[in-house]
C-alpha cells in the first residue's frame, strides 16, 4: 500500500463545499480537503437560496409543518424543528461574514417562494446566484482563518481507521501524491451521489465518494432509496445539466406539453408549486413517451434581472427566454439517504462525522423540501463543531488500519459512462424489481478497473439494495410493480454494509511541514 506522505490534524473536513466550510468555520483549527477550490460543487451552483421564516406571516413552526408535509411521513420532526428554529440565525451569521442577500426597495431581505413552500421565504443573492455568492464569502472567511489550512486538489481515497474509531483520511493529489491526514476526529462533508447518474444537475465531484468510504467500514447508512430527480433541467447536450431554479415557478413560470397545454393543473392543486417528486414524476411521465416538455418563462416579469443564470443558460443554448419556453427534463438533483447520523451529526463510528448531502440526518424524509439543503449543511457544521468542542477526543493510538487492495484512480471515461447509464436506467423516478435486479447482477460481475468504478459500484449497490426493501411507492421512491404506499406506520430504513477486509500500516517518520 502505497503512502508517500503524512501529516497530524485535530480535525479534517472531507468538502469544500457550504457543510465543509461552515464546519470548519465553526471550530478551532482544522484542516479542509477538497478535490478542487474549496467553495465549488454542489453548492456553489445552488440557485434558488435558502428556506428561513423570516416574513411577518410566517414562523419556524410553519417552515417545519411544510417540511413536513412534503416528506412522505419519513422525516424526523425534533430534527425538523432544530433546523427550521436555526434559520434566521445562519441567516444572520452569512450577512455578518460578507453574503449580501437581494433586498426589497424598503431595504428589507426579498423573500421567494418554491414548490411545498406555504409562504414566501427563500432568501437569494444575485438572483439565481445564490450559492456562489455564499461560497465567495464562505471562501474568503476560510482563507482569513490561520488556524484552518486548506488542502485543493486532493481527492478521498478511504478511510484511516484504528479499531473501531476514525483515525484519518487517505488522500490521492492531481499529482498522484497519497497523504494521510491523521485526525482524532473525521468529518465528512463530501457531497451527493447525482454524479452517479447518466443525466444529473450534479458536478462529476459528486459521485458519493464520501459515502462509498464510509459504506467500505461498515457506517450505519439510512434511506438510501430516496433519491431527488428535479423536474426543470435546461433540456440540452450536456453533462451535468443546466438546472433552471424552481423559484421560476414560484414567481409564475407553468410548465407546458408539446401541444401547449399546461398540465400540472391538472393533476395537482397546487399545480407547478406542488411538491417536487409529484413534478418530477409528470415530467418524467412525458417524457418516457419521447416527449417534449417545456418551462414557459415568458410569463416571468423581469427575467434577465431576476434571474440572470437562467438567463444566460438559455442564451447559451440559443434561446431567449423572455420569448420562447425553455425545453426541460428531470435529472439526479438531491440525495435525501445517506450516512446515518445523530442530531450533532454524528455516525455509527466513534470520531467520524457526516455533514451535509452525504448525511441522512432526518430532515429531508423521502422527499426534501426546496431550499432546504443549504440550509441543513449550515445548521450542522455548528452543531458538529459543538459536538467536537465538547469531546476533546486525544490523539489516535494503536494500529493504523486501511482497506486492502485500494485502487489507482486510472479513469476510463467509456467505463464510468456505462456504469451512470445503468444506474439512471435501474434507480430512476420510476423503478421495478426487474430492472433492479438486472442491474444487481450487473453490478456485481462487474470487475472495477479505477477508483472511479470501484466507488460507483459500491454506491449503487448499496441504493439497489434499499430500493428493492421497499416494496412500495412513497416521496421519491415509486415503483411500478409496488405503486401504493404500505399502509403500516411509515418508516425510515436503516442498513449496515458489510465492512471490507482491511490492512495493517505505518505511518512514515516523517511528515508534511
Amino acid at each position: 500500500m502505497r503512502i508517500d506522505d503524512y501529516m497530524l490534524a485535530p480535525a479534517v473536513i472531507v468538502g469544500g463545499g457550504i457543510a465543509g466550510l461552515s464546519t470548519a468555520l465553526a471550530l478551532e483549527g482544522c484542516v479542509v480537503v477538497a478535490n478542487e477550490a474549496i467553495g465549488g460543487g454542489s453548492s456553489r451552483l445552488a440557485q434558488g437560496g435558502i428556506a428561513a421564516a423570516l416574513a411577518q406571516d410566517d414562523s419556524p413552526g410553519l417552515h417545519a409543518a411544510d417540511t413536513l408535509r412534503v416528506a412522505a411521513g419519513l422525516a424526523d420532526p425534533e430534527i425538523v424543528s432544530l433546523v427550521t428554529n436555526a434559520a434566521a440565525s445562519r441567516v444572520d451569521w452569512l450577512r455578518a461574514i460578507g453574503v449580501e442577500f437581494d433586498l426589497t426597495p424598503t431595504g428589507a431581505l426579498a423573500l421567494g417562494r418554491e414548490a411545498g413552500h406555504s409562504r414566501h421565504r427563500i432568501v437569494h443573492a444575485g438572483g439565481d446566484r445564490t450559492g456562489a455568492a455564499i461560497m465567495r464569502a464562505m471562501r474568503e472567511a476560510v482563507l482569513q482563518r490561520e488556524d484552518i489550512r486548506v488542502l485543493e486538489g486532493f481527492e478521498l481515497v478511504d478511510l484511516v481507521t484504528a479499531g473501531n474509531r476514525a483515525a484519518g483520511v487517505l488522500l490521492e493529489g492531481q499529482d498522484g501524491l497519497r497523504l494521510v491526514v491523521l485526525a482524532p476526529q473525521v468529518v465528512l462533508a463530501s457531497g451527493g451521489i447525482g454524479g452517479c447518474f447518466d443525466r444529473t444537475t450534479n458536478p462529476a465531484t459528486s459521485r458519493g465518494v464520501g459515502l462509498a468510504a464510509a459504506a467500505r467500514h461498515g457506517v450505519r447508512l439510512a434511506d438510501l432509496e430516496f433519491v431527488q430527480f428535479h423536474p426543470t433541467a435546461l433540456d440540452v447536450d450536456a453533462d451535468p445539466l443546466p438546472l433552471l431554479t424552481e423559484a421560476l415557478r414560484g414567481a409564475g413560470a407553468v410548465l407546458l406539453d408539446e401541444s401547449g397545454n399546461r398540465f400540472m393543473t391538472s393533476i395537482h392543486p397546487d399545480a407547478e408549486l406542488a411538491p417536487r417528486d409529484v413534478v418530477a414524476r409528470s415530467v418524467f411521465a412525458i417524457g418516457a413517451e419521447d416527449k417534449q416538455v417545456f418551462l414557459d418563462t415568458t410569463v416571468v416579469r423581469d427575467l434577465e434581472a431576476r434571474f440572470p443564470g437562467t438567463w444566460s443558460l438559455a442564451r447559451a443554448a440559443g434561446i431567449d427566454a423572455s420569448k420562447e419556453p425553455l425545453p426541460v427534463t428531470t435529472a439526479a438533483h438531491y440525495h435525501m439517504g445517506g450516512i446515518a447520523t445523530d442530531s450533532h451529526g454524528a455516525t455509527s463510528m466513534r470520531g467520524l462525522w457526516a455533514c451535509g448531502e452525504v448525511a441522512s440526518t432526518g430532515l429531508h424524509g423521502g422527499n426534501r423540501l426546496a431550499s432546504n439543503s443549504l440550509l441543513e449543511g449550515l445548521v450542522f457544521g455548528v452543531r458538529i463543531a459543538q459536538a467536537i468542542h465538547g469531546l476533546r477526543l486525544g490523539r489516535v493510538v494503536g494500529p493504523l488500519e486501511l482497506p486492502r487492495g485500494t485502487p489507482e484512480q486510472n479513469t476510463d471515461a467509456d467505463r464510468v459512462a456505462v456504469l451512470r447509464r445503468l444506474v439512471g436506467n435501474s434507480l430512476g423516478p420510476l423503478r421495478s424489481e426487474s430492472t433492479m435486479l438486472a442491474a444487481v447482477h450487473a453490478l456485481q460481475s462487474w470487475k472495477p478497473d479505477s477508483r472511479a468504478e470501484a466507488n460507483l459500484v459500491c454506491v449503487a449497490l448499496q441504493l439497489l439494495r434499499a430500493a428493492l426493501e421497499r416494496h412500495e411507492s412513497r416521496g421519491s421512491h415509486q415503483r411500478s410493480d409496488f405503486p401504493a404506499q404500505l399502509a403500516t406506520a411509515p418508516a425510515r430504513r436503516f442498513l449496515k454494509p458489510e465492512s471490507v477486509p482491511l490492512a495493517m500500516f505505518e505511518p512514515l517518520r516523517r511528515r508534511v511541514a
